[in-house]
C-alpha cells in the first residue's frame, strides 16, 4: 500500500519514510512504485534539494517483502518490476541521498546504503546481504559496489554467507559517515541533510556525476536482474521460501 511510505517535503529536504513498522517495513511493489516515483519527480523539482531515506520504528527495513518473493518462486505470480525502478532511479539520482538506519537492513535494505551519499547509522544497526541464503545472487549493483567499497574478501563473506555487520564495523569498513545513539539517528541525519540543503546545488550535482556513472551502474543492475530473475525460479528458491514459510532451515542438499 502506498500509505506505506511517507512523503515529506520540506526546507528543501525531501524526507521518504518508510511507515510499514508492524512488518518490520519489508517493501512490496507498491512501496517500491512510490518511492521510485518519489526519486524520479525530485530530479525535476528545484525545490528538492536533498533526499533522506528513514525507517519508522525499531527496524530501517527487512528488504523485499518474502512473501512476495515466495510467489513468484511457487510460479503464481509474475514479480515486482517496480523494484527495478526503484533500484534505477537510485544509480541515476543526482541529488544528495542520505540515509538514516536503524536496527536490521536487510537485503535492498542495505544495498540501498551504497547509492546514497551519506549514512548515518544507529548504534544498534546492522547491516546483511543474504541473497545467497535465499538461493538468490546480489542486485542493486551490490555485485559492484560492495567489493569495491569494501573488498572482495568482506563483501564475499557478507553475500555468500550472510553475516550481519555491526554498525562499528559498518563505520570501520567505509559503508557508514556516522555511527551515533539510537536517539540522536533523526537528528543527525537531518543536520548533515540540512547542510547539503545549503551547498550550491549545481556544484553538488557536478561532484557527484564526477564520482559515479549512473548508467554503468544500471548496466550491472541489469546483468544481476537477468540472473536474480533465474534463480528466483529455480528449486533452490522454492525450498528457500517454502522452509521460511515453515520457519525451519532450508536443506539445499536434496535439491537436485
Amino acid at each position: 500500500m502506498t500509505e506505506h511510505v511517507r512523503i515529506e517535503n520540506n526546507g528543501g529536504i525531501l524526507t521518504l519514510t518508510l511507515a510499514r513498522p508492524d512488518k518490520k517495513n519489508a517493501l512490496t511493489d507498491a512501496m517500491y512504485g512510490k518511492l521510485a516515483d518519489a526519486i524520479e519527480s525530485a530530479e525535476l523539482d528545484p525545490a528538492a534539494r536533498v533526499i533522506l531515506i528513514r525507517g519508522e520504528g525499531d527496524m530501517f527495513t527487512a528488504g523485499n517483502d518474502v512473501g512476495e518473493f515466495a510467489a513468484v518462486a511457487s510460479g503464481k505470480s509474475e514479480g515486482s518490476r517496480n523494484v527495478i525502478r526503484f533500484i534505477h532511479s537510485l544509480a541515476r539520482c543526482t541529488r544528495p541521498l542520505v540515509a538514516a538506519v536503524q536496527g536490521r537492513a536487510v537485503g535492498v535494505g542495505t544495498t540501498m546504503l551504497l547509492h546514497c551519499d551519506l549514512v548515518v547509522l544507529a548504534d544498534n544497526a546492522q547491516l546483511s546481504t543474504p541473497f545467497v541464503s535465499l538461493a538468490l545472487v546480489p542486485e542493486a549493483a551490490s555485485s559492484l559496489l560492495m567489493p569495491a567499497r569494501i573488498g572482495y574478501a568482506r563483501a564475499y563473506e557478507m553475500f555468500a554467507l550472510g553475516e550481519t555487520v555491526p554498525a562499528k564495523a559498518a563505520l570501520e569498513w567505509g559503508l557508514a559517515n556516522r555511527v551515533v545513539p539510537l536517539d540522536k539517528l533523526d537528528a543527525e541525519a537531518l543536520a548533515l541533510a540540512q547542510r547539503l540543503a545549503r551547498q550550491p546545488a549545481g556544484a553538488l550535482t557536478a561532484t557527484k556525476k564526477l564520482m559515479r556513472n549512473g548508467e554503468a551502474l544500471v548496466a550491472q543492475m541489469q546483468a544481476e536482474g537477468e540472473q536474480f530473475a533465474q534463480r528466483l525460479r529455480t528449486a533452490e528458491a522454492r525450498e528457500a521460501f517454502t522452509a521460511f514459510a515453515e520457519r525451519r532451515a532450508p536443506d539445499f542438499t536434496k535439491v537436485g
